[in-house]
């Protein structure tokens, strides 16, 4: 897949405070990042370097073969960008707001009203079209905002929290959007809601203290969760001692624990060793004892567990949590 975003050493340091350190990473066409972080990491001020907001202290920043601080303009026509909050002028109506935008990029004539009718169908704006932009909910704006952003068909989009505010169903509407757009761009979503990774993003990276601490898939990222394909049963109390000793006999599995007993029924956790599959071999214990089974499930793991096991962890180096931006 063609590289569309290339950070190399990515650096920005304002005054003492360091508040991106040393990032490199790339994004191709097709694939949608999700940039999480702990609120002061570093991940909005990325993403401002990116756009040609902020510049860099060191390293380098590309879009398209284009440096965002050598070829500014030619960076700027390629991406569009959604940041946090979307400051738009709120005593223009979204018509008249998407019109200047549309000028802004160079459209006129029909080209202009086609794209200004298409990004209104694709965000479904119709029906506030002609009021003040102040007047509206706080989803309508996010919604006016993301219109300019995708108005002039962009191969690249970095968006900050683009779902911020609105409700589930403008949260579908959305994610089906983004997952529509992929296609043929390259994507930067910064989010808080971790389930919005695992519903449209291809990968994620992971960062605290400015520093890049994971990159994988959702399912790679999930996969370093401690209980991922730990099996769970729940026996009867009485009978859980001896198949826990059992169970630690299996070559596949790295430890059992009880974690609860109540009512006369004990509940036992087995994590494997290398988060492989251990079901089959547990059932074949359980079957060849005889024991009555009232509940068996494998879990999966979750990704709010590997982001905090991972933001958690402290980086040597690293300011203390609290310090820097709210989301630098």
């Amino acid at each position: 897949m063609p590289e569309k975003i290339a950070l190399k050493g990515l650096t920005k340091k304002f005054g003492p405070l360091l508040a991106v350190d040393d990032i490199s990473m790339s994004v191709a066409k097709g694939e949608v990042l999700g940039f999480l972080g702990p609120n002061g990491a570093g991940k909005s001020t990325t993403m401002r370097m990116l756009a040609g907001f902020v510049e860099p202290t060191s390293g380098t920043a590309e879009v398209s073969g284009f440096d965002v601080t050598r070829h500014p303009v030619e960076v700027k026509r390629r991406i569009g960008y959604l940041p946090e909050g979307a400051p738009t002028y709120g005593d223009m109506t979204p018509l008249s707001y998407l019109g200047f935008i549309a000028e802004i990029r160079g459209f006129d004539g029909p080209e202009k009203r086609r794209r200004i009718e298409e990004v209104v169908a694709k965000v479904e704006l119709e029906s506030v079209l002609s009021q003040p932009i102040d007047t509206l909910s706080k989803g309508f704006k996010r919604r006016v905002g993301l219109a300019q952003t995708i108005l002039h068909d962009p191969e690249v989009l970095i968006m900050d929290e683009p779902t911020d505010g609105l409700d589930p169903n403008q949260k579908h509407l959305v994610r089906s959007l983004i997952r529509e757009m992929s296609k043929d761009k390259a994507i930067i979503i910064s989010t808080h809601i971790l389930e919005e990774v695992e519903a449209v993003c291809t990968r994620a990276v992971i960062i605290a203290h400015g520093r890049l601490l994971a990159d994988g898939t959702p399912d790679e990222l999930i996969a370093r969760a401690p209980d991922h394909n730990a099996v769970f049963i729940t026996v009867d109390d009485a009978q859980a001692d001896a198949l826990q000793k059992d169970l630690k006999d299996l070559d596949t599995v790295s430890s059992v624990k009880k974690i609860k007993a109540a009512d006369g029924a004990a509940r036992l956790r087995i994590r494997p060793k290398g988060k492989s599959l251990i079901a089959t071999d547990i059932a074949d214990i359980i079957r060849a004892k005889k024991i009555s089974v009232s509940e068996m499930f494998v879990e999966r793991g979750a990704l709010d567990e590997v982001f905090r096991k991972i933001t958690t962890k402290k980086v040597p180096g690293a300011q203390s949590e609290g310090e820097g931006d709210d989301d630098a």
